[in-house]
């Protein structure tokens, strides 16, 4: 038969249990036990549901406390020596975290999602082993409970590929043969449970691929596939490429292949499918929009015919982990939209209608196949989505839109005349603390138990601490701290006509940070200003500049649920033409600095570097529609984090933005060999405090950095500001960590005064 498949569950909860219960367990709330009942509790509840949803194939070990890559290495016992003296949950935080004595490991983006995962830090002197059983367990524990699972593994060749070298010479891939014996001892006690398959991720298949990782997927196979368990090795993010041939070459019993984001690979791989299981991605696991089942079904009946019933999985293109988890939860959604989407529940529904009607026809799931294409008809007929008007205006956009008036040496003299900043200027990425009091404000005025009049005054009085704050501290440039807004992209899209929004469609992020991503359907456009009152109340506060803060059209686009039935460069045109409007008047307002954060511009590369320059031209051209129509002297900063700048510095330079900030701290400045190297014009303010680390890093610690940042950009064009925004943390460590950032900047000024000509420090 046909079997129902799924690669992974989201692990958060529906309600954000498992959220909750980690920034309890963080803050000695509660104890390690309260926190392993509710991840129990979670992982019970995600194995009934897809039970209950009548799947064939349901995973286990796709739960995790924080990330699956750092669950890998754990498992292996790759913890780095700074975290010796620490074990089990301690030191596994430690890595995610960071304590007061050691830094957290690095953190980066999952190929082009919005999830981060912790990098490994790969070493010469590493001592692996299994250190962590930890995928056994699971399976036992659903056992346990009466559902026979299929393992989940990170593969070792991509969690080598994702690891950082700690060692001079070393290459990650170098550890291979290390890694490979643990693996197989796992795979043998997962057989001796009785775990018949096992699935193996490898998503570095769907990117290019170099001659030693392709030849490190060959020899890793030919080891774990003697090991124990039927492998299916699973491939998902983009098509198989000229990798097409290695995969299916792979000694594995089964493959699993994207078809939502490459359906043309189809025909080649079940041409070499050979005798293997072959899984076909046909639900979209990166976006909630409902199936179109009677097209999927043509590439599924296609599969059935050429391999036969048996040999034919239908799954999701890849984990669940990146939509939110049902539907059901919406009670605010109107019928006509409701029934365009599909969260993670309705999504096992579809590949579990799509898997029987492969099999029997059509008619053994009529019912949701008719809910399906009166779903797109109703989609495709609906005037909500469509605005003439938007698309007049975005067609009429060109090149010289995107174009600054003058070349950046003539800007930074103009606006260094009209801001007077000292060597050195300080300046954080935008929000301040999200205290309890604000989040309850927020939530008694959505409820309507708080009238608009009396959470203005609030939002204002937070506001108001917020600069006198900043002023106390030192500060050369503010921020109003952003007490208003709920998410960085939700806020700005529910100003914005064209996005729609859900009350419980939380995805994880990292860790135990959440996100909501609004839902953009349709044309999108600025009805009215949607940050200039708040601009122009903080810079009445102050006679230092305000930072105007805005998202960028990239980010926004990235970090949303986007409509699939047009390109994505026409939809972040879309909203780069709306984010002009609000520069426009914020510069108008008075505004000098406008900050324009792109920190998922690197994300949204493509995994394919023969796609990337389309891609590129059209992302950096946004950027430049939303922030050339300001005058010489307005200061354009934006924001990146969490990226390797390596490969698109050509494509950062030509945003043209006057400033960037990036993070850096954990790298230790590494980041910074990319603007090095390629000699990047323009100014940069390297992160020296990792905000997303509970770690209070000290003077010395951030002068050492701002010395090494020195040592690699010209020191007349740095600033000095944490990685990125502060929403997440604490006032009280947010002020001891902003006051060593200020005295750190005076230091260096004091160190470089003279090169710099700058001010006295004062």
């Amino acid at each position: 038969m046909v079997k129902a498949a799924n690669l992974g569950f989201p692990r958060i909860g529906a309600k954000r249990e498992l959220k909750r219960a980690l920034e309890s367990y963080w803050k000695g709330d509660v104890d390690e036990a309260a926190l392993d009942r509710v991840a129990a509790e979670q992982r019970q509840k995600n194995w009934a549901a897809q039970r209950d949803a009548g799947l064939d194939v349901i995973p286990s070990n796709d739960f995790s406390l924080y990330d699956q890559v750092l669950d890998t290495t754990a498992m292996l016992g790759a913890v780095p020596d700074r975290f010796a003296g620490l074990s089990g949950k301690a030191a596994y935080f430690a890595m995610a975290r960071g304590t007061q004595a050691a830094a957290a490991m690095e953190m980066t983006k999952w190929f082009d999602t919005n999830y981060h995962y912790i990098v490994p830090e790969i070493s010469a002197d590493m001592n692996l082993s299994l250190a962590s059983t930890a995928p056994l367990d699971a399976y036992l524990e659903a056992k346990g409970q009466g559902v026979d699972t299929r393992p989940v593994l990170l593969g070792p060749v991509t969690w080598l590929a994702l690891g950082k070298s700690r060692s001079e010479g070393l290459a990650p891939l170098d550890l291979l043969d290390r890694v490979l014996p643990v693996y197989a001892e796992l795979l043998g006690k997962l057989a001796k449970a009785g775990a018949e398959w096992v699935q193996i991720d490898e998503p570095i298949l769907a990117r290019d691929l170099t001659v030693a990782e392709a030849d490190a997927l060959r020899r890793a196979y030919a080891t774990l596939a003697q090991a124990g368990p039927k492998l299916i090795l699973a491939t998902y993010f983009g098509g198989l490429g000229d990798n097409l041939d290695l995969a299916t070459s792979l000694p594995v019993a089964g493959l699993h292949v994207d078809l939502v984001r490459a359906p043309q690979q189809l025909d080649d791989v079940l041409a070499r499918a050979g005798d293997k299981v072959v899984s076909l991605g046909l639900i979209d696991g990166r976006n909630i929009w409902r199936a179109d089942l009677d097209k999927a079904l043509g590439l599924a009946t296609r599969a059935v015919e050429a391999l036969g019933p048996d040999r034919v999985q239908i799954a999701p293109s890849c984990s669940l982990l990146h939509v939110p988890v049902d539907l059901d939860l919406e009670p605010d959604l109107d019928d006509e939209f409701r029934s365009w989407l599909a969260f993670a529940c309705q999504k096992l529904g579809e590949v579990t209608a799509l898997a029987r009607a492969a099999e029997q026809g059509r008619g053994a799931s009529a019912a949701a196949f008719d809910a399906s294409a009166a779903a797109v008809a109703s989609r495709k007929a609906s005037r909500r989505i469509h605005d003439p008007k938007v698309k007049a205006r975005e067609a009429a956009t060109t090149a010289d839109h995107a174009r600054r008036q003058s070349p950046f040496a003539d800007r930074r003299a103009a606006q260094q005349a009209a801001l007077k900043l000292p060597a050195l200027p300080t300046t954080t990425i935008g929000s301040f603390p999200q205290t309890q009091d604000v989040r309850k404000a927020r939530a008694l005025h959505r409820k309507g138990a708080l009238t608009d009049d009396a959470y203005q005054a609030f939002l204002k009085d937070r506001t108001r601490d917020c600069v006198a704050r900043q002023e106390k501290l030192g500060l050369d440039v503010l921020v109003h701290g952003e007490f208003e807004r709920n998410d960085m992209v939700e806020y700005f899209g529910e100003k914005l006509d064209g996005f729609a929004f859900t009350r419980n469609g939380w995805v994880q992020s990292y860790g135990s940070r959440c996100v909501k991503p609004p839902v953009i359907f349709g044309d999108v456009s600025r009805p009215d200003p949607m940050t200039v009152d708040w601009a122009r109340f903080a810079q009445s506060l102050t006679d230092r500049p305000m930072k105007g803060m805005l998202t960028g059209p990239v980010t926004i686009l990235q970090w949303s649920f986007v409509r699939d039935d047009q390109p994505r460069r026409d939809t972040c045109r879309q909203i780069a033409l709306a984010i002009r409007d609000e520069v426009d008047d914020l510069e108008t307002a008075g505004i000098r600095i406008i900050q324009i954060d792109e920190p998922a511009l690197r994300e949204g590369l493509p995994l394919r570097q023969g796609d990337w320059q389309s891609y590129l031209d059209w992302a950096v051209e946004a950027f430049g529609v939303a922030s050339a129509p300001v005058r010489d002297e307005t200061q354009i900063h934006t924001h990146m984090c969490y990226a390797e700048f390596n490969d698109i510095m050509p494509a950062i330079a030509a945003m043209d933005a006057d400033v960037i900030s990036i993070e850096t701290s954990r790298s230790h400045m590494d980041l910074l060999d990319a603007f090095r190297a390629f000699d990047y014009p323009n100014d940069i303010g390297p992160g020296v405090w990792d905000i997303h680390s509970p770690r209070v890093p000290d003077t010395d610690s951030m002068t050492e950095l701002l010395r090494l940042a020195a040592a690699s950009i010209p020191a007349e064009r740095l600033w000095v500001n944490p990685d990125c925004g502060l929403k997440t943390r604490g006032w009280p460590e947010v002020e001891a960590s902003l006051t060593h950032l200020v005295r750190a900047a005076r230091t260096l000024r004091a160190e470089l005064v003279t090169q710099l000509r700058a001010e006295p420090v004062g």
